[in-house]
């Protein structure tokens, strides 16, 4: 239950009791990342519902971008551009993990963020109203799935550091166990362009995993938050060719 509570505790700044920090369930929590990411979906999905009464479809896709940065307060939008000042520094190894470490943003870090606000927005307000909140409920789930692969397949590149907890304590039982999660979401959601979202992000995460444990020696924190960030594009975006190639829609 302790792994449960500290999974919300991590992801989300929803109103919560709190929860006694203890490194062991919090790496283990990486297992209900998933069902938080279901639980966000769930908001989304209503919020999308509850906005096509009375306002146009660029408020509702607005809104959802907003939704979620309100409800996990930014703190993956953070890691995504600590990531980006970082990677796009051009310098080595050791300096690209000191940017990433400074809590300054850099204009990599704030052109970055523009474009990935800007990207879901426009994919938000494309996507057919049928589709859209099946996908809101299932893309959530699937990009904090995508963080627990990052987790438990590639090295930590740093000695320490909150990361590192998920890294030693998250293993093969705890991937199972948000892989199931994520499968069912996915499945019972979607259907078959489920295990296409599936396939598009564990494919994407396990590419840019091996890209940029090449560049830092392992991932990070941040790049854990980058990951969920990018894979939401992804995914999102992967909703489009399935609707046209399979779908005909």
């Amino acid at each position: 239950m302790k792994s449960f509570l500290l999974a919300f505790y991590q992801l989300t700044r929803l109103p919560l009791p709190t929860v006694p920090f203890e490194e062991r369930s919090c790496g283990r929590s990486t297992a209900f990342f998933p069902a938080v990411g279901l639980f966000l979906g769930l908001i989304l999905a209503a919020l999308a519902w509850a906005s096509q009464w009375c306002f146009p479809e660029q408020f509702r896709a607005a809104l959802l971008v907003t939704g979620m940065l309100v409800l996990t307060g930014g703190m993956h939008l953070d890691g995504y551009m600590d990531s980006i000042d970082g990677l796009l520094s051009g310098r080595p190894r050791e300096r690209k993990l000191e940017i990433m470490r400074d809590s300054r943003v850099g204009a990599f870090g704030v052109t970055g963020a523009v474009c990935l606000l800007l990207t879901k927005y426009t994919l938000f307000l494309g996507m057919p109203g049928q589709t859209l909140i099946p996908v809101l409920i299932t893309v959530p789930a699937l990009s904090r799935w995508s963080m627990v692969i990052a987790i438990t397949a590639f090295p930590y590149a740093r000695p320490e550091g909150l990361g590192k907890v998920y890294a030693t304590y998250a293993g093969r039982k705890e991937m199972l166990i948000a892989t199931l999660i994520a499968a069912l979401v996915a499945g019972l959601s979607l259907n078959l362009l489920g295990a296409w979202l599936m396939f598009a992000g564990a494919a994407f995460t396990g590419l840019a995993g091996r890209r940029i444990t090449r560049a830092l020696g392992g991932l990070t924190g941040d790049i854990y938050g980058f990951i969920n960030e990018m894979t939401e594009v992804v995914l999102l975006a992967a909703v489009y060719p399935y609707l046209r190639l399979i779908a005909g829609i």
